[in-house]
C-alpha cells in the first residue's frame, strides 16, 4: 500500500477505537449527573448506590478515551501536514476551545467529583457532577464544529491558495453543525442507555435480591433513554439527510447506489448483488416509490441526482486529473474518482439505522418483561441485553465511516454555495514521507491500541461483576474510645 492508504488505515483504526469510548463517556456522564440529582433530592440510597456503581465505569472509560485521543491530533502532523496547513487557520480556534474545556473544565470538575465526596456539601458535589456532564457535551460540539467545517466550508475566504477564517460564529453555527451536534448526542444517550439495559439486566437475572431495585431501575432507566434517543435520532438524521442532498449530493447518491437520475426516486431498502457495479441499478430490490424524492426535499415527485451525472458535473467544476505534482505520487496526472464507495456507504447507511433500530428495540422489550416489577428467567434475556450493547456502538461506527468515506475523493468538500476554492484532495492533504514511516506508527499505534482494549476489557468485567459491593467506600474505622484516634489509616476514605 501507498502513504496514502496506509494514512487512512491509520486513521480509520484509531479514530474508530477512540470513538468506541466517546459517546458511552457523554451520555453516561449526563446520566449519572441524573442519578446523582435523584440521590441528592430524595434520598434514596438506590439512587446514591446507581451513581457509584455507573459513575466507576463512566472513570474507567473516561480515563481510556484521553489516552487514546490524543493521538487524534497528532495524527495531523504526523500524516496529514498538507491538510493541517490548509485548515490550520480555521481549526485552531474551535481545537482550542476543544482543548481548554476537556482538560481544564471537565478535568477539574471530574477530579473535584471524585475526591469530594466527603468534603463537599451534597448540592457542591452534584454541581461538579454536573459541570463535568455538560463541559463533556460542549467540548464534543467543538470537534463536531471543525469536523463539519470539512463537510460544508463556511465563514472564510481564500488568501494566497489557504482558506482565512473570517467568522468564527459562522464556523460554530454552521447548518451542518447544528444538525450533526443533536443527532450525534443522540447516539451517545443510545450508547449509555443500551450499557445500563444490558448490565443492569444481567444483574436483575441473577437475582441479586438486596440489590434488586438498583438493577431495576438502571435497566428502565436505559430502556425509556434509548426510546427517546431513537425518536431524537430518527428526526435529525432526516434533517441531516437533507442537508446532504444540497450540500454533498455526490455522498447521498452513493449511499443509495443511485447511479442514474431518477423522478421521483425510489428508496431502496435493501440490496442483493454487487452494489459497486457499474450498473448498479439491476441489483436493488425491495425498493419504496418515491421515498427518496421525500427524504431529499419533503416532495415526492421532485427530482434526485445519480452518480453517473454527478460525476460529469464535477468533473466541469473541479477538473478530470490530478495535479502532474510528483508529490501526489501514484495519483500525480491521474484521472480523479469522485464516487466514494458505493458498498461502504450503501451498506454503512443502512448498519447505522437497522442496529440502531435494534437497539431501541430491545430496549423496549427489556422494558416489557420487567413491567410489574417482574425478574425474567429466561436464559435468553440476559443474552439479548448484553449482545444488545453492541448495537449502538456499531451504529456509531458504521455512521462515522458512512460520513467521512462518503466525501471522498475530498477531504474539505466543497460548499456549492461557497467561496470558490476552498476544497482540497485527500491525496494532496497526506504528509511527504515514506510508507515505511506509516508502517511503523500504524502497527505501533494499532498495538498499544489493542494492548489498551485488553485492559479496558479487564476493568469494566471487574467492576460489572463486583457488582455495587466493589465500587461503594469502606466503612469508616471506629475511633478508639479513649484517644479518639482511629485504629486504621483513613487518609483516602474520602477517595471515590
Amino acid at each position: 500500500m501507498d502513504v496514502l492508504q496506509l494514512a487512512r488505515w491509520q486513521f480509520g483504526i484509531t479514530t474508530v477505537y477512540h470513538f468506541l469510548m466517546v459517546p458511552l463517556t457523554i451520555g453516561l456522564s449526563v446520566l449519572v449527573a441524573g442519578m446523582q440529582t435523584a440521590w441528592v433530592r430524595t434520598g434514596n440510597d438506590r439512587y446514591y448506590k446507581m451513581t457509584k456503581f455507573w459513575g466507576k465505569l463512566l472513570l474507567v472509560n473516561f480515563a481510556m478515551g484521553v489516552v487514546t485521543g490524543i493521538v487524534q491530533e497528532f495524527q495531523f502532523g504526523m500524516n496529514w501536514n498538507s491538510y493541517s496547513r490548509f485548515v490550520g487557520d480555521v481549526f485552531g480556534a474551535p481545537l482550542a476551545m476543544e482543548g481548554l474545556v476537556a482538560f481544564f473544565v471537565e478535568s477539574t470538575f471530574l477530579g473535584l467529583w471524585i475526591f469530594g465526596w466527603d468534603r463537599l456539601s451534597k448540592k457542591a458535589h452534584l454541581a461538579c457532577a454536573w459541570a463535568f456532564s455538560l463541559a463533556t457535551m460542549a467540548s464534543a460540539y467543538f470537534i463536531l464544529a471543525a469536523n463539519s467545517w470539512m463537510q460544508h466550508p463556511v465563514g472564510v475566504e481564500l488568501v494566497d491558495g489557504r482558506p482565512t477564517m473570517k467568522s468564527i460564529w459562522a464556523v460554530l453555527t454552521n447548518s451542518t453543525a447544528l444538525a450533526a451536534i443533536p443527532h450525534t448526542i443522540a447516539g451517545a444517550f443510545s450508547v449509555a442507555a443500551a450499557f445500563l439495559v444490558g448490565i443492569g439486566g444481567w444483574h436483575l437475572w441473577r437475582r441479586r435480591d438486596e440489590h434488586r431495585g438498583v438493577w431495576r431501575a438502571s435497566l428502565r432507566l436505559g430502556g425509556w433513554t434509548g426510546v427517546v434517543a431513537f425518536v431524537v435520532l430518527l428526526v435529525t438524521g432526516d434533517m441531516q439527510g437533507k442537508l446532504m442532498f444540497e450540500q454533498q449530493p455526490m455522498k447521498m447518491a452513493a449511499a443509495e447506489a443511485l447511479c442514474h437520475t431518477e423522478q421521483p426516486a425510489s428508496f431502496s431498502i435493501i440490496a442483493i448483488g454487487d452494489v459497486g457495479s457499474q450498473n448498479c441499478e439491476d441489483v436493488k430490490t425491495f425498493n419504496v416509490p418515491a421515498l427518496l424524492s421525500f427524504l431529499a426535499h419533503n416532495d415526492f415527485s421532485t427530482q434526485v441526482q445519480g452518480v453517473e451525472d454527478l460525476i460529469t458535473q464535477y468533473q466541469e467544476k473541479y477538473g478530470t486529473n490530478y495535479p502532474d505534482d510528483p508529490a501526489l505520487g501514484e495519483l500525480a496526472g491521474k484521472p480523479i474518482d469522485y464516487t466514494p464507495s458505493l458498498p461502504v456507504t450503501y451498506w454503512g447507511f443502512r448498519l447505522m439505522i437497522g442496529l440502531g433500530a435494534i437497539s431501541a428495540g430491545i430496549g423496549v422489550l427489556a422494558l416489557w418483561l420487567t413491567r410489574r416489577d417482574r425478574i425474567p428467567d429466561s436464559k435468553w434475556f440476559p443474552r439479548m441485553v448484553l449482545l444488545g450493547m453492541a448495537t449502538p456502538f456499531l451504529a456509531n461506527s458504521a455512521g462515522w465511516i458512512f460520513t467521512e468515506m462518503g466525501r471522498q475523493p475530498f477531504v474539505v468538500v466543497p460548499n456549492p454555495t461557497g467561496v470558490d476554492g476552498v476544497w482540497m484532495f485527500t491525496a494532496e492533504a497526506v504528509s511527504r514521507i515514506s510508507a515505511g514511516e506509516v508502517w511503523v506508527s500504524l502497527i505501533t499505534l494499532t498495538t498499544v491500541y489493542a494492548a489498551l482494549a485488553i485492559v479496558e476489557v479487564f476493568l469494566m468485567n471487574k467492576y460489572v461483576r463486583g457488582g455495587i459491593a466493589g465500587v461503594l467506600p469502606p466503612e469508616k474505622p471506629k475511633q478508639d474510645a479513649e484517644s479518639g484516634e482511629t485504629s486504621d489509616d483513613d487518609a483516602l476514605t474520602f477517595a471515590y
